[in-house]
């Protein structure tokens, strides 16, 4: 039982930044605005976290209500407000200035690791950031890991599983019960019309983009708090075309991108956890890594059919269309 409890812990570590930043990805893409920035933005929004995390730990005492629980929290907030400005960039050039969206998302996702490199260089002399305690701790200590039964695996998680769950149930019912929800949702499927009804489309794609930059800003902050205990180049390695697989999979559905999120998280798992099987071992470990990526094509392959994104998602808006 404590081997599948720390299974499933890591699977929902891994999980959850690749649902935060897969839903981000859905208010930008419902709104009719293609984010393939997403791997970017969740680099800059990791090096931000990672900066205000060693910065600020480096006067708290850990044993402290502010040590243990205030600075990665603050360092999340700070991932998503410099995400979410970031993603400005890829809304005026795309929106605005009716830029090729997948050609600015692209920049944006190149733009981000130089800048973080080049700010790592400047502010630690090196391409990296220096190591930090003051990361997410797992929830043993909390009232819900005395819950009988499902205790031990909530000891065993962490706090951001709990806010991506949050944030999952308040966009499924943004999105589908809210008026914000249908703009979002008219301004994606055909703009036009939603323009014709009194909506300001440009405004609702900005605040659509700006979202995503917000929660996938926030998704980096926390994968290096979680997984990782500093920030580097490699330090999303590819998470965030995982979020974009992983909104395509759940089908532009927070409920569905959860699901989704969660699979790949397992597939995560199972990739780490397969190197420690006897029979296993003589296998070449870089096989192992190479199963998220590949779990990733084949659920786009198996599901890319059937997947129906916003019919404008990705058309640069002509108020003159009908």
């Amino acid at each position: 039982m404590e081997t599948l409890y720390v299974n499933i812990a890591l699977t929902f570590m891994y999980a959850t930044p690749i649902i935060v930043a897969a839903i981000g990805g859905l208010y930008s893409e419902r709104s009719g605005v293609t984010n393939i920035g997403i791997e970017g933005l969740m680099t800059i929004g990791a090096f931000a976290g990672a900066c205000i995390c060693y910065y600020m730990g480096q006067n708290a005492d850990p044993s402290t209500f502010m040590g243990y629980a205030i600075i990665p929290w603050l360092s999340v907030l700070a991932g998503a407000l410099v995400g979410g400005l970031f993603s400005l960039i890829h809304a005026v050039a795309s929106i605005k200035y009716k830029a090729d969206q997948v050609i600015s998302g692209t920049a944006i996702n190149m733009l981000a690791i130089g800048l973080a490199i080049f700010l790592s260089q400047i502010l630690f002399q090196q391409q990296r950031t220096p190591q930090f305690s003051q990361g997410f701790k797992v929830m043993n200590d909390s009232i819900l890991a005395k819950i009988p039964v499902i205790g031990g695996l909530i000891a065993k998680t962490y706090p951001p599983f709990i806010f991506a769950l949050i944030i999952v149930a308040l966009t499924a019912f943004i999105v589908k019960k809210t008026k914000f929800g249908l703009r979002l949702r008219a301004c994606g499927e055909f703009p036009q019309a939603a323009s014709s009804m009194g909506v300001n489309v440009y405004r609702t794609r900005y605040i659509g983009v700006f979202l995503s930059g917000i929660f996938a800003g926030a998704a980096g902050a926390i994968m290096t708090l979680t997984v990782d205990s500093q920030f580097s180049e490699t330090v999303i390695h590819g998470f965030g075309f995982i979020a974009i697989a992983t909104l395509i999979f759940g089908k532009w559905n927070a409920w569905g991108v959860l699901f989704a999120g969660l699979f790949f998280g397992l597939s995560n798992v199972i990739a780490i956890s397969s190197g420690q099987i006897d029979w296993l071992k003589s296998v070449p470990k870089e096989i192992f890594y190479m199963l998220p990526y590949v779990a990733t094509i084949l659920a786009l392959v198996i599901t890319s059919g059937k997947a129906a994104g916003p019919k404008a998602n990705g058309e640069i808006y002509d108020e003159g269309k009908r």
